[in-house]
């Protein structure tokens, strides 16, 4: 089915068309490279400080996958949930 189009007008979706639009995400600085996970080490749990948004100042830890490096930007979707810590350690606490 084809549109026909009068001269000087545009489609109303050809705005659409071609069109990416980005989530909002929040600046965070590396503090800290806690520990590296992973049969190969490309998991990596970092402390970072968020530098902008409703949280800022706040530490939180998080999972990168990739190369990072103390001072890195990364740029957070979420500021709410933070990683668990990986390889923990015992559960149940110290035998006898």
């Amino acid at each position: 089915m084809a549109k026909t189009f009068q001269k000087g007008k545009k489609p109303e979706d050809s705005k659409a068309e071609g069109e990416i639009r980005f989530p909002i995400g929040v600046p965070a600085e590396v503090k800290e490279i806690i520990t590296r996970q992973g049969t190969k080490g490309d998991i990596t749990q970092v402390l970072c400080k968020i530098l902008d948004g409703r949280d800022k100042n706040k530490t939180l830890r998080r999972n990168v996958r990739g190369p990072v490096k103390l001072r890195d930007i990364l740029v957070l979707l979420e500021t709410e949930m933070e990683a668990q810590r990986l390889g923990g350690g015992r559960k149940g606490g110290r035998r006898k």
